[in-house]
């Protein structure tokens, strides 16, 4: 398949919009706690807040890990896979599928980031007193966490399947 009608297939997956919709929420929700409470903490994983190290890694290193797992790592990910599954014609496995998802996830961090950085710009600054965009020196970490989120996909999978799994044995359906 040509690369416009790849790209058209791509846009057209329902796997795609899952991902890339689920993502942004998951990405959204610390960012829409931070503007209720005010406060830069969350709550819950505040409790396992990091020092910073140097201007390169966060003190919210943990809750960095567990978004970008998922956005835009993981949705990336995802994208990659099937845009390189539809220019092929055919599902991929083992290496292939791992570059393919990992071409998409740093595709798709680096138009990310590059918002990042033009909302960085702009200074506009969050009900609890700080810039509300990243700080242009995590950026080199969005792109190991997005490199490392080539597996999510995998992992969401194997839970998916052994909840099913024990959803099937409680309900008595596995007889």
């Amino acid at each position: 398949m040509k690369l416009p009608a790849a790209i058209a297939s791509t846009l057209k997956n329902k796997r795609f919009w899952i991902w890339q919709i689920a993502g942004v929420i998951i990405y959204g929700i610390p960012a829409a706690i931070r503007f209720a409470t005010g406060n830069v903490l969350l709550p819950i994983l505040s409790l396992l807040a990091t020092p910073w190290i140097d201007h390169y890694v966060p003190a919210n290193l943990v809750e960095k890990i567990l978004v970008n797992a998922f956005f835009p790592g993981g949705a990336g990910g995802i994208a990659g896979g099937i845009l390189f599954s539809n220019l092929d014609n055919h599902a991929l496995r083992g290496k292939r599928k791992y570059f393919a998802r990992l071409a998409g996830a740093l595709a798709q961090t680096s138009v990310w980031s590059a918002f990042q950085f033009w909302g960085n710009l702009q200074n506009i600054i969050g009900p609890y007193g700080s810039n509300i965009f990243e700080y242009p020196m995590v950026y080199p970490l969005n792109f190991l966490l997005a490199s490392l989120s080539i597996f999510t996909p995998d992992i969401v999978n194997y839970v998916r399947m052994g909840a099913m799994q024990v959803y099937r044995r409680l309900s008595g359906s596995d007889s």
